[in-house]
């Protein structure tokens, strides 16, 4: 029979505000238990610094040029709301509800409309904001598409529906529960007291003191935060509460006895800099965007007792795709997204057996792209901007740029040529994130299109 399969997705959550990846101040005891009794995946990226195309390539497996999502949707606006975003693309849930599963989503869906149940799910809880201000207020919740509201911590009430579902399920097949966390999202501001006061007095002393980024200006999504040590401890207090609502879901399975039958997974859509290289945000904190490493990386974390040979700590280059043809893996599936798909299975490390890779990430960003080795990475920008080819060994930083140097020439073209043949070979028609003005509006705001467009 296939593991029951439980995914927490959380919001901004960077690699880096982990003490799995070297956080020396953020206390998250039970993501840091699942790291060491399970594997944890020291290169794992997003496809996209920006969270609806990054949740989109988790559910199919695609990348942004694929499945057409390269920006945040607004929730509030009616012609995002109405765009049939992921039509005709069967989604993980989709998969999973097909090989048997019984399938649920408590949090953050960001793929259009998030009010309205999707198709692939048997159990629908999910949060929208009209207006996001805050996170310790009354917001309106969608329950199998009725609207409620409920007031408290995000964090808290997911983690209550999550719990709901595990007790109401059918205990006779194997379930799929995804907990999309928003906590780590700004503003960050209105986390429980208890929790941030324990920061107020930390040194963040794993936050570099960097220069200013030197090739863009900060964004202004979000704006500089007025207090940085606030925002900062409420954003590590925002950790701690997320680690606190999987320790709960865990303690739930146990309960059951299912936790030796259930994969857990811990990631995040993309990274964010908190201050990091002066700037705050992800992909879209600077202008122009930018693909740090702050910005991609993300956590991920896989647990399974007995099944996954835990205590590993793996180099492997990943990403969501990839993560999504590894949990259809497990679960048995035969993917339907496979042709034409980049997205490869690395359960085999995970389960002790031999494992075939390639360590190269590709991401995108409207018309940015970028292709890293282990060691260099080139980042194009196909709107006319500035090119760079950073040395990430001798300058993680990210501060010099080698791209017009003579001695750099053959590596440039290398990694140019294979990044061109790769969206040669993956980006379909229509969905190109080189289009620019031509792809249906995601918000607003958009960062990456040629004209900002105005509010009607």
């Amino acid at each position: 029979m296939p593991p029951n399969i439980v995914v927490f997705f959380s919001d901004d959550h960077a690699q880096w505000a982990l003490p799995s990846y070297g956080n020396s101040e953020i206390s998250a005891p039970n993501l840091t238990g699942l790291a060491e009794t399970g594997v944890l995946m020291r290169n794992a990226f997003t496809p996209c610094p920006v969270c609806s195309p990054a949740r989109a390539s988790f559910w199919t497996g695609l990348y942004p040029s694929q499945h057409g999502v390269h920006d945040h949707l607004a929730e509030d606006d009616r012609a995002v709301q109405e765009t049939n975003w992921l039509a005709g693309i069967p989604t993980l849930a989709d998969q999973l509800r097909e090989a048997g599963y019984t399938t649920a989503l408590c949090g953050k869906w960001h793929c259009g409309a998030g009010e309205t149940p999707k198709s692939g799910f048997d159990y629908w809880y999910s949060g929208w904001r009209k207006t996001p201000k805050y996170f310790s207020l009354a917001n309106k919740y969608s329950d199998h598409g009725r609207v409620v509201e409920r007031r408290g911590y995000d964090t808290k009430i997911f983690t209550d529906a999550a719990v709901d579902f595990l007790r109401a399920r059918d205990h006779e097949r194997p379930f799929f529960l995804f907990v999309g966390y928003t906590a780590t999202h700004n503003p960050w501001i209105n986390r429980p007291e208890p929790l941030v006061s324990q920061y107020r007095k930390a040194s963040f002393r794993d936050i570099p003191n960097d220069i200013p980024y030197p090739f863009g200006q900060p964004g202004t999504h979000p704006p500089a935060p007025q207090d940085a040590q606030e925002a900062l401890a409420q954003y590590y207090a925002s950790v701690t509460m997320i680690d606190e609502g999987v320790g709960q879901v865990l303690d739930e399975l146990a309960s059951q006895n299912v936790r030796e039958r259930t994969l857990i997974v811990y990631t995040s859509d993309h990274g964010l800099n908190m201050g990091h290289h002066g700037i705050w945000g992800k992909g879209n904190g600077s202008e122009p965007l930018n693909m740090l490493e702050e910005s991609i990386r993300v956590p991920l974390i896989l647990n399974q007792p007995g099944a996954i040979d835990g205590g590993q700590s793996r180099s492997e280059f990943v990403t969501h795709c990839d993560l999504h043809a590894t949990i259809m893996d497990f679960a048995q599936a035969e993917p339907k997204n496979r042709s034409g798909s980049p997205a490869k299975s690395f359960k085999p490390c995970l389960i002790g057996e031999p494992l075939d890779w390639t360590n190269r990430y590709i991401g995108e960003y409207g018309a940015v792209r970028a292709i890293r080795d282990e060691r260099h990475k080139l980042i194009m920008r196909y709107d006319g901007g500035e090119n760079l080819l950073i040395d990430l060994r001798d300058d993680p930083r990210e501060t010099v740029n080698l791209y017009a140097d003579a001695a750099y020439r053959e590596l440039r073209e290398e990694m140019t040529a294979q990044l061109e043949a790769f969206f040669a070979q993956y980006e379909r028609p229509g969905h190109s994130g080189l289009l620019g003005d031509d792809l249906p509006i995601h918000n607003r705001r958009e960062a990456w299109r040629v004209k900002l467009i105005e509010s009607k």
